[in-house]
């Protein structure tokens, strides 16, 4: 699946012209691979870290997925191009948040080219029912601008945790 994001409308980019994102399910894995285009320099990064789970991700550059089922609940996953992740679950919109428990981390890779950073991530278990995916991204400029892109957007206000965002379908894995 091959997705373009789109920037909410009250949060435009300065210097950042696509945000898109290619996802591939195998089993009950997904890879993920995100692409920022801007100009050149223009992307904030944070600087290289350990993968490991670390909160507050989406108060800079963060690529995030959010992953539905056929009821309320939903998880929330965001990595950093920095290889710092997080991952929640919550019961119903914005309510019963928790840490969501990872047998395996993801695992997450960074690239910056002429004019485009590449983030993949390679996501081991979201399970193989069908899902509601979201999937969004927190882009912040050197210059400090941030914008907010997903595949649709809710309200006037950005908030990827709105289920009118969840609209990316994914059937049953084989």
């Amino acid at each position: 699946m091959d997705v373009l994001l789109l920037p909410h409308p009250t949060t435009p980019p300065r210097s950042i012209v696509s945000v898109a994102c290619t996802l591939r399910r195998d089993g009950a894995a997904l890879d993920l691979r995100y692409a920022i285009a801007g100009a050149p320099g223009a992307l904030l990064l944070a600087p290289g870290a350990e993968q490991e789970r670390t909160d507050g991700l989406w108060r800079t550059t963060c690529m995030e997925l959010f992953v539905g089922g056929a009821d309320e609940a939903y998880r929330e996953y965001n990595f950093s191009p920095s290889g710092a992740w997080a991952a929640y679950a919550f019961a119903a919109r914005r309510t019963g948040m928790a840490a969501l428990p990872m047998g395996t981390p993801p695992r997450i890779d960074a690239r910056q080219g002429e004019g485009a950073t590449l983030v993949s991530v390679q996501l081991p278990d979201v399970g193989s029912g069908p899902l509601r995916l979201g999937i969004t991204a927190v882009i912040e400029e050197t210059d400090g601008t941030k914008s907010y892109w997903a595949l649709r957007h809710g309200g006037d206000a950005p908030d990827f945790h709105d289920p009118d965002c969840f609209v990316a379908q994914l059937p049953p894995a084989d």
